[in-house]
């Protein structure tokens, strides 16, 4: 049974037939008929019981193209189009095995194509698939961190600041929320939410106590009740009207749209030159109108559009493999010319596993031994463990540290793990070592009340019931020192706070790469049950210090020099404080501007003084940005924008969003990123690791160096039998080879032999060479020469064998064989020089790649059935040919290789002196 809108839960989850407005109804009474509690939410028993009854959370796909249709628009290609007149025109001319054939290429060509774009699309959906949202919700009395597509009418949910709503929600509870619903009704400012019901009638915007699936809290957090889920939302009700299809084209797949509709003409044009020759030299119309149709499908690259949709699916799984996901295929090619990477630090540079190691309280410095999440070790003074019953200060910090606290600390098969914050778990973590257990500080001071941490205040507060109820208060340094005008004593005592010591202190810390939070509390008015940002403005009194690190990621150290070996400029723009950033950024090994031998870092409050021109300069310059907002992030993108930077952007956070879009890759965190980062996103990192990043970009040069290679070596063939034909009617003779033949070489070569390149590994140094500049076309002025000596090649070899045969005595048949022959030896031996466009085949390894040798045995094989069975001698007008042709064939594509070699060799060695110069 499916939830629909008249039998959304009533009484009962199975209770149909009765329309409910849930807007309009107290959230006591939504709570009473749909029967869960807020605080306990359901039992497993009763969500298996409405999983089964309504399904999983999840919206019916867009309606896609047939595969029917799709198939048929396989030949809705210009080139196509040409090929299927010649069909047409050929069976009119009764030369039907022609006819056959150039079909059966079409036909073939369309299966292939087929076959790779359904391969991509089910690519597409399964990378998306592998993305799926996550919810938090209350079940069982626990709180649960599951599978959005797992919940159920009835379920309680959880939501913050930056959480997307997973399914529709009456709201039960909520503390200062604003979610942006310009998705669902085009409201472009956020709408802030209550619980209190409303009219019946009310339109969506206007729902003030509903959250719906797919819209986001951009301030506050609340808890709610999941009404509708799947199709039944409101969003999913106009999912078909807002949906949107991937789109595979890319501005590599464009370049080549564009070139075949030249192409296209070009062949049409010459075409219509090589027929009035014909009927000027007193040729037959059906004859000349087969030369027409040899030159046509001889200079189109049957092969591109498959071997190129092939390399780009190949390119998304690799780099899906290291743990990169290609939202946007546009993001595979564009990461080959990415010049700056601008990363945040937590998570993507370091190891994401915060440790408190020093604590600051009453005057005296601490420090905390063991790492990571494991609660092991001591909290010290001087190598001896400290005695807290004789430190107040220190263990109202500490307290403070896991009281004001979100996240949770768990064990699972020996290891340990926070669910939450990684900032939060060291303060956990901390309390631990010192003999604090969270569940016992809960009991004896239970949460009233939270004030959630928002970037625009830099702190977070919480009130706890108790005699007297206490208010504890975690933050930056600058947002609680603000507030306070008293600090603890070890003793208890309280005196008036120093505020230059205390920042001393803090830079002390931080120039050992610390982060610093400080902590304060105050004692609550009796009676108070809330707290809001004019309860924590001032009178605080100040307990101390807490300094943690999270290590650089080896992995990340070894990947920025790879980046920066690469051209490739890294830049760290974080939120910390600006002298953690800068010992964070010199343990990575950034580059930027030094002063006294240190990394100088930008903070956010001295970017707001520069103007946008000279922030051009400062952006190119500076390498580490501190305490940065998200608009200035976005600034600074733009800035690099303007120098012609082509940018990658990190991002994790809802803010993040604007300078992911404008940035010419958004990276999103796979891990910590919110759903509105991941949507803005081009690229998502399942591992929130940098050096995935740097392994993306390797992949990106990868796959758009093997494209090149395939088109570098598949168009001297269509050049090459352009040129046969267009001398053969030239000079008056008939035609080195058949139309047939030339399909039987485009195809079984592209498929056989130049697709193999796509597994042709990344070749050595291809993280030593700066960015492939953007604008550059795919092939450079070097690779057009070389593209017209080998097609000079191929033209002077085929024809000049076939001339030869001839005057030898050979039929026609079997001189058109040797002509056609000599081809697919000579695109043989080309596919090995291929294999790089600058090094010999020596330097990058014999058998790096041994599906070139399978590819060119695999064709070798064919043209001997082409060449010796009786079945494609009738099919395709072949003939057998003697072992001093095949010897011939052979010694010609030698040549080539010689020659092409010797190019290869002294155009490097060229290009290294220029560079040197």
């Amino acid at each position: 049974m499916q939830v629909t809108e008249e039998n959304k839960i009533t009484q009962h989850p199975s209770q149909a037939g009765k329309q409910q407005q849930w807007h309009s109804l107290e959230a006591e009474e939504v709570l009473d008929k749909i029967q869960v509690s807020a605080a306990d939410g359901l039992s497993d028993q009763e969500v298996k019981k409405r999983q089964e009854q309504y399904g999983l959370n999840i919206m019916t796909p867009k309606k896609q193209q047939s595969a029917f249709i799709r198939f048929m628009l396989q030949f809705h290609q210009p080139l196509i189009y040409i090929l299927l007149a010649a069909t047409v025109v050929t069976i009119f001319l009764e030369e039907y095995i022609d006819a056959i054939v150039i079909f059966a290429v079409v036909f073939i060509n369309a299966i292939i194509g087929f076959v790779q774009e359904s391969k991509a699309l089910q690519a597409i959906d399964a990378l998306s698939k592998s993305m799926t949202a996550r919810a938090q919700v209350i079940r069982n009395g626990n709180k649960q961190n599951i599978d959005a597509r797992e919940l159920v009418p009835g379920d309680i949910v959880l939501v913050q600041s930056g959480d997307k709503f997973p399914a529709d929600v009456r709201l039960v509870q909520e503390r200062d929320m604003k979610v942006d619903e310009s998705a669902l009704t085009g409201e472009s400012v956020a709408v802030e939410k209550n619980t209190e019901p409303v009219a019946a009638d009310n339109v969506l915007g206007d729902r003030l106590c509903m959250g719906f699936s797919s819209t986001v809290v951009t301030y506050g957090q609340g808890k709610g009740v999941v009404i509708a889920t799947g199709d039944h939302t409101e969003v999913g009700k106009i999912q078909q009207s807002i949906a949107t299809a991937q789109d595979l084209e890319t501005p590599l797949t464009k370049k080549i749209k564009d070139f075949s509709h030249l192409l296209l003409w070009v062949i049409l044009g010459l075409s219509v030159v090589v027929f009035a020759i014909g009927l000027w030299r007193g040729e037959g119309i059906g004859e000349t109108f087969m030369m027409a149709v040899a030159l046509a499908v001889g200079a189109i690259p049957e092969g591109l559009p498959v071997a190129v949709t092939i390399m780009l699916a190949l390119g998304v799984s690799k780099m899906a493999s290291r743990r990169a996901i290609i939202r946007k295929l546009v993001a595979v090619e564009t990461l080959g010319s990415t010049n700056v990477i601008c990363s945040d630090k937590t998570g993507t540079l370091t190891e994401n596993q915060m440790t408190v190691q020093q604590l600051w309280a009453g005057g005296k410095t601490y420090s905390a031994n063991g790492l990571g999440y494991r609660p092991e070790g001591e909290i010290q003074e001087n190598e001896q463990q400290v005695d807290l019953s004789t430190n107040k200060a220190l263990a109202l910090c500490l307290q403070a540290g896991l009281l004001c606290n979100d996240s949770t600390l768990k064990e699972k098969e020996g290891k340990w793990s926070i669910e939450g914050d990684p900032t939060e778990g060291a303060l956990l973590v901390s309390a631990r070592k010192a003999g604090f257990e969270s569940k016992k500080l809960e009991q004896d001071h239970p949460r009233q009340d939270t004030i959630p941490f928002e970037s625009e205040y830099q702190y977070m507060a919480t009130l706890h019931k108790g005699a007297p109820a206490l208010i504890f208060l975690k933050g930056s340094v600058e947002a609680v020192l603000e507030r306070c005008n008293q600090v603890m004593q070890p003793d208890g005592a309280l005196t008036a706070v120093d505020k230059e010591a205390i920042n001393q202190q803090v830079e002390l810390m931080a120039g050992d790469g610390l982060r610093v939070l400080a902590f304060a509390m105050a004692e609550a008015p009796e009676g108070i049950t809330g707290i809001d940002h004019q309860d924590t403005s001032a009178d605080l009194v100040f307990l101390g210090l807490q300094g943690m690190i999270d290590p650089p990621r080896q992995e990340a150290v070894e990947a920025v020099k790879l980046c920066q070996q690469a051209g490739i400029d890294v830049k760290m723009i974080t939120g910390d404080h600006a002298i953690t950033a800068a010992a964070i950024a010199s343990q990575i090994g950034l580059n930027g501007h030094r002063e006294n031998g240190k990394l100088v870092a930008i903070t956010g409050k001295e970017l707001q003084q520069i103007e946008d021109k000279q922030l051009e300069e400062v952006a190119e310059n500076i390498s580490v940005f501190a305490r940065v907002s998200p608009d200035q992030k976005l600034r600074l993108v733009k800035a690099l924008q303007a120098r012609d930077k082509i940018v990658a952007m990190t991002g994790d956070g809802v803010n993040d969003g604007p300078a992911l879009k404008q940035a010419n890759i958004g990276i999103a965190m796979g891990i910590t990123g919110t759903d509105v980062a991941k949507d803005a996103s081009d690229m998502v990192l399942t591992d929130d690791n940098f050096s995935s990043i740097e392994g993306a970009v390797e992949e990106g040069r990868s796959v758009f160096d093997n494209l090149t290679k395939f088109i570098v070596w598949t168009l001297p063939t269509n050049l090459g039998e352009g040129l046969i034909i267009l001398f053969a009617v030239i000079l008056g003779t008939q035609l080195p080879v058949l139309p047939v033949q030339i399909l039987w070489i485009n195809m079984t070569t592209a498929v056989l032999l130049g697709l193999t390149l796509a597994f042709e590994p990344k070749e050595p140094g291809i993280m030593d060479r700066p960015p492939r500049p953007a604008g550059e076309p795919i092939l450079t002025k070097d690779l057009v020469m070389r593209t017209l000596m080998v097609g000079a090649i191929l033209l002077i070899a085929s024809f000049g064998l076939y001339l030869y045969e001839k005057q030898q005595g050979a039929t026609i048949t079997e001189a058109q064989t040797v002509a056609t022959t000599v081809l697919v030896v000579l695109e043989a031996f080309y596919l090995l020089s291929c294999r790089s466009l600058v090094r010999p085949v020596s330097e990058i390894g014999f058998f790096t790649n041994m599906w070139v040798y399978y590819g060119i045995a695999a064709m070798l094989f064919f043209q001997a059935l082409f060449i010796y069975t009786p079945f494609m001698n009738t099919l395709f007008s072949s003939s057998p040919l003697d072992a001093m042709q095949v010897l011939r064939i052979f010694g010609a594509g030698l040549v080539l290789l010689i020659i092409v070699t010797v190019e290869k060799y002294f155009r490097f060695k060229s290009n290294a002196k220029q560079q040197k110069a």
